[in-house]
């Protein structure tokens, strides 16, 4: 898995993603150890998590999405708006996704 995804590869998870409701929400408990269970959990039966920051959480969404990223392992961050962050890391065995080589230019 490349170090950082670029704007190619994270505007192609963008739209596989796309319609994916948020598996993990978090409130005004914050994210802590059951957040980063719930996400690694995800990420056993999918390559793309959507996380939602509910407007009482403790942190804004890009501190919590970073926290996630670091706490787990080859997780990237795909992308944060609103309250959402949109998460990625490939099946380490067969993965799902296909994600268009750096320097691909076959729009």
């Amino acid at each position: 898995m490349p170090d950082r995804l670029t704007s190619r590869q994270r505007a192609h998870l963008r739209s596989e993603a796309h319609g994916q409701d948020p598996l993990v929400h978090i409130g005004k408990e914050g994210g802590g150890d059951a957040v980063l269970e719930a996400v690694e959990e995800a990420f056993n039966t999918r390559e793309l998590v959507t996380i939602r920051v509910l407007d009482n959480a403790p942190r804004p969404v890009r501190e919590v999405a970073e926290a996630v990223a670091d706490a787990l392992e080859d997780v990237q961050v795909v992308r944060t708006i609103g309250g959402t962050a949109l998460f990625y890391r490939p099946h380490p065995d067969d993965p799902e996704i296909n994600l268009p080589a750096p320097g691909d230019q076959d729009s």
